[in-house]
């Protein structure tokens, strides 16, 4: 587990709680249920200040305290639906942060702060260090007591933030429920997945059941499915037993589309998340919008624009030398990966740093390349375009060289009503043929919709996968990758510790690279970055070996014997700042080839060729 020095830099935050960063903004009184479960969560979160306090002076046993955190966690889910849509920022900033250290700007640079709130302190209390971190403990317990009571009080003076749907938080809640609830991720320490779930389905439940506007619905089916659900997590309470997939089949997905039926007003979260909320499934091709991700408008895009931005991604003309194209690196048959330790550079005998991810699904990031240096699609060509190891030319090149091409001026009128061959235009067709290689018709996406069967192994690796090995708190489903959910607006990325070569090739030694640690977006320049690489997609990496950004693991079975060692700090090598717990996974050859049977189901290339 992690545990971290509580920093004195915390104070920063202590009362940052004016400034909310709510999606919406307007005053309105919501219904009853809300009101007294902000308030009920209040008084959880006090009595949980006293009995940290109590605990720290050795009045109350550890297993006390710990039923206190899980009465103030179960509180805090019954309202999460609603304080988590309309306050993302303040909830993920203080009341339920992840256990790691993070970044916090303010102007023109960004404070390294330490974590705080309910998963913290989740990890802490359920960890054998508790009974020697009491003090931290008790000071983190005020610290999140202090900072809901601000907001709580100037919630309940100027009025609480709404927006025009009232299902958006509703179905959101179910998707944190499927990728961050049921994975563990939310709950490190306890592991408390199913007492969680039922309560979050419960102030669900109680919303639908008091909140006038839902009248206008037939909400019986629904209360039906929330129903049974809660009763089927009452016994299925273990861990690593839980069936993911039951769950997701007979309860979540049923509930996800009937709600989506109510859905009628606007969509508040256009702006703000890459969900489709026209969705009725995780499982299918538009689960995330890919206009969402890109500079591209979908009102731009078109077949031809596609076909364009096609031809210019195979040219090697557009590089400096006429030699390399963007499928130099990004091979078709390779899953668009080119299957090197590293990929080539235009200089004879070099490499570039790293080696190439896969295309498919690239398209679904807020951050590019494995430091996170770019912000945009299109920017992520723009490094690629100007770097002087791969085309090594300039935008003004490009565009001179395809203006003396017939066979251009005849596709850029064909795309563009202006039919301009200019950087913008240029930008917007390679983005266009990117932004098409979405992968989501799987074999395990069509057993997920119920389209075909998938075998026993298959089934066991995705509950392996999505509980006892931990994989999918950091490639979250239903994406697998980086992207974070419920709203799907920003990655991830991890320091793992990654070796020069597999474990079981002795010695095992760190590799070099410091990844975001070296990365030219100045903001973000602090030590938890160090050797920090973005987590990418496990979605076809059947077919995208070597794995990691140094090419240094050939097979998954290497991949995984990595993990199961807890990384690098698992394995024994220094690391400061580790974000996957070294913790070893235990898990059995067994397991590890059902995990692997899973991730061969993810294999799915039958777009962009």
């Amino acid at each position: 587990m992690r545990v971290y020095p509580l920093l004195v830099v915390i104070l920063l935050t202590g009362f940052a709680v004016m400034s909310f960063n709510p999606v919406y903004k307007g005053k309105e009184t919501e219904n009853t249920f809300v009101n007294k479960g902000l308030a009920d969560f209040r008084t959880k979160l006090e009595q949980l200040k006293y009995d940290a306090y109590k605990f720290s002076e050795d009045r109350i046993s550890l297993q006390d305290l710990q039923k206190s955190l899980r009465n103030t966690r179960n509180s805090f889910k019954e309202i999460e639906f609603y304080i988590a849509y309309h306050y993302p920022e303040f909830t993920k900033t203080h009341l339920n942060a992840a256990p790691l250290f993070h970044i916090e700007a303010a102007g023109t640079t960004a404070y390294t702060l330490p974590p705080e709130g309910l998963q913290v302190l989740d990890e802490l209390i359920f960890s054998d260090e508790a009974n020697d971190e009491k003090e931290k403990i008790k000071t983190i317990t005020g610290f999140l007591y202090n900072n809901y009571s601000g907001f709580y009080l100037s919630a309940m003076k100027n009025g609480l933030t709404k927006g025009n749907n009232k299902t958006l938080p509703l179905r959101i809640e179910l998707i944190r429920i499927y990728s961050l609830g049921v994975t563990g991720f939310d709950t490190p320490g306890s592991l408390n997945i199913s007492e969680e779930t039922s309560h979050a389905l419960s102030g669900i439940q109680k919303y639908i059941n008091n909140d006038p506007y839902f009248k206008n619905f037939n909400v019986e089916k629904a209360d039906q499915i929330l129903t049974t659900t809660i009763s089927y997590l009452s016994k299925n309470t273990n861990f690593e037993t839980f069936d993911r997939i039951e769950f997701y089949k007979k309860y979540i997905q049923p509930l996800y589309e009937e709600l989506g039926k109510w859905d009628g007003r606007p969509d508040d979260l256009k702006e703000f998340s890459g969900w489709n909320v026209g969705n009725k499934d995780f499982f299918s091709s538009d689960f995330l919008d890919p206009y969402f991700y890109t500079l591209l408008k979908s009102s731009e895009d078109n077949p031809d624009l596609r076909h364009l931005g096609k031809s210019i991604f195979y040219d090697r003309n557009v590089s400096g030398n006429g030699k390399m194209s963007c499928a130099t690196c990004h091979l078709p048959e390779n899953a668009f990966t080119d299957l090197k330790t590293k990929s080539q550079s235009n200089v004879e005998g070099k490499t570039v740093l790293r080696n190439s991810p896969s295309l498919y699904n690239a398209v679904f990031a807020k951050r590019f390349f494995y430091d996170l240096r770019a912000f945009y699609l299109e920017q992520q060509a723009e490094h690629v375009i100007y770097n002087e190891e791969e085309f090594n030319t300039s935008y003004e090149s490009i565009i001179q060289k395809l203006k003396t091409k017939p066979e251009y001026k005849k596709a850029f009128r064909k795309a563009f009503k202006d039919g301009k061959i200019n950087k913008e235009n240029f930008s917007r067709a390679l983005s266009s043929y990117v932004a098409s290689l979405y992968s989501f018709d799987s074999d395990f996406d069509r057993f997920m919709r119920n389209e075909k069967n998938v075998s026993d192994e298959v089934k066991k690796g995705f509950n392996l996968f999505m509980g006892k090995a931990a994989c999918a708190t950091c490639h979250f489903a239903p994406h697998f990758s980086g992207l974070v959910p419920p709203f799907f607006n920003e990655n991830e990325s991890e320091v793992l510790g990654v070796t020069t070569k597999p474990v079981k090739q002795l010695p095992v030694k760190l590799d070099s690279d410091p990844g975001r640690g070296n990365s030219p977006v100045k903001k973000e320049k602090s030590w938890i970055y160090d050797y920090s690489f973005k987590t990418v997609t496990v979605r076809n990496v059947a077919l995208t070996k070597p794995y990691f950004h140094n090419g240094a693991f050939t097979t998954l079975e290497e991949v995984l014997d990595f993990y199961n060692e807890g990384g690098g700090e698992g394995l024994g090598l220094k690391m400061k700042n580790q974000t996957l717990a070294p913790d070893k996974l235990n898990l059995t050859q067994t397991e590890i080839q059902q995990i692997i049977a899973f991730l061969n189901a993810l294999t799915d290339v039958s777009k962009g060729k």
